[in-house]
This record gives structure tokens, C-alpha cells and sequence, in this order.
């Protein structure tokens, strides 16, 4: 009888961490749901990426019901063992500059928390009875601005991700008893193609390990959260930030 592929569902796997990630989980035979608002990217080259991949507006809370059913439907009873939720957005305003207190819409509040925040409680809460079927691991993408101001990251993304960060801990303590683990991961400046030379060379002197991190040492985390080398690892949030966080 073959052996059950571990299943992995995804947002926000088209670049960066998403994309490290795919890879990482990939290497060790999972299947991997990958769930965006935008079509499976013809340049992916995970197998059976297009055909595991759901478009998912994750700024719209009726996409994410219709999303969480076709899932269940992909799933076809079948035990989940991780839920990663890694898509986020974070606005800037037209001349680039970070959205502050003072001047973000509150149209633009309200996008960023239901995809940074009201997002991966949505899926988790669907998906509910597959994590605890599989005993599963669901970790949360926060971030350094998450706990303190940061130079570029506007408000509404940073309050998100501390709001997502407490929402972790609770999520933990309720998820817990059903055998399913809630932790979450908190990024620093990681080198993706979105960070620019001179933002590079600005965050660094900060950054006690004078360096960037990467995708694929962000991926190794997230998959080691979801193995069961962190069998006993339940409401933590891991900062991946070569010591900015101190």
C-alpha cells in the first residue's frame, strides 16, 4: 500500500518565501496546495503545480468560503498537515513612501487586516477538521515591524502582523487541545527582489549579523515548524532577523 503524501496548503507562494518554500517542502515529497489571487505562474516548476493551485482573493471574504470549500473538495478527506499562511500585503503610498497613522485611507486598514489578519484565521477555521484529522501544524507569517516602528513598513501592515502575532498565541491555546500546533514566524529584512540596493544598504548596520537573510533559510524554518522535529513547539513566534530584534 503506498505510503500518503503529508499535504501543505499555501498562500502567497508565487515569490519569495512562498516560492523558498514550495521548494523546501517540495524536496521532501509533499503535495502542496498553493492558493493566490492570481493563476498558477507558467514560470513555477514544483510538480503538479498548476493542478494544485487555487485562485483566492484573500481580500475577499466570500472568495475565501468559496476557496476553503473547493479545498475541502481537493482534500477529499484526506488528513492536512500543514497550513501556512504567508501571503500579506503591505501598501505604500503613490510616492513610494510608507503609509503612517496619520494619512492611510481607512479603505486601505480595512484590506490589509482582512488579508494579513482576518485571512489566515478564515482558513484555519475552515480547514479545521483536516488539520486535526492530520494532526497538523499551522504557522503564521508575522514580522519585525510587527514589534517596533519600522523605517518602511506602513502602520496598517505593521499593526496587522502584531495583531496576527497575538492571534497566534490564542490560536495555540484553542487549537492545542484538538493535537493541532499554531506557531508563527517573524521575518526581518530577507533579499528578495522587491528589496532594493539602497534599502539594503540602509537596514544593514542594524542587523548584528551584517547581512540579509534568505528565502531558503526562512523556508527551512517554516518547514522545521511543520515537521516533527517541533513535536512540542506550541505558540512561539520565531524571529528570523540575524539579531535586528535585540
Amino acid at each position: 500500500m503506498t505510503k500518503q503524501r503529508p499535504i501543505l496548503v499555501l498562500t502567497g507562494a508565487s515569490r519569495g518565501i512562498g516560492h523558498a518554500t514550495v521548494k523546501r517542502f517540495s524536496e521532501e515529497g509533499w503535495r502542496i496546495i498553493t492558493c493566490s489571487r492570481h493563476a498558477f505562474p507558467e514560470n513555477c516548476p514544483w510538480p503538479a503545480g498548476e493542478e494544485d493551485h487555487l485562485q483566492i482573493d484573500l481580500s475577499d471574504q466570500s472568495s475565501i468560503e468559496d476557496g476553503v470549500r473547493e479545498l475541502l473538495d481537493r482534500l477529499d478527506g484526506q488528513p492536512l498537515n500543514a497550513l501556512v499562511n504567508n501571503a500579506g500585503i503591505s501598501p505604500k503610498m503613490p510616492d513610494q513612501q510608507r503609509m503612517d497613522s496619520l494619512h492611510t485611507p481607512m479603505e486601505t486598514w480595512m484590506q490589509v487586516f482582512q488579508v494579513n489578519f482576518f485571512a489566515p484565521i478564515m482558513l484555519a477555521r475552515g480547514l479545521s477538521s483536516s488539520l486535526v484529522k492530520g494532526q497538523g501544524s499551522i504557522v503564521n507569517v508575522t514580522s519585525i515591524a510587527g514589534s517596533r516602528v519600522h523605517s518602511f513598513a506602513g502602520t496598517a501592515y505593521a499593526t496587522s502582523k502584531a495583531a496576527l502575532a497575538s492571534l497566534t498565541r490564542e490560536m495555540a491555546a484553542d487549537f492545542g487541545p484538538l493535537g493541532v500546533r499554531v506557531n508563527a514566524i517573524a521575518p526581518g529584512e530577507i533579499k528578495t527582489d522587491i528589496l532594493s540596493p539602497e534599502t539594503e544598504e540602509k537596514v544593514l548596520p542594524d542587523i548584528p549579523m551584517r547581512r540579509l537573510g534568505t528565502t531558503e533559510e526562512v523556508a527551512e524554518t517554516i518547514y522545521f515548524l511543520c515537521s516533527g522535529a517541533s513535536s512540542y513547539l506550541n505558540g512561539a513566534e520565531i524571529h528570523i532577523n540575524g539579531g535586528q530584534h535585540v
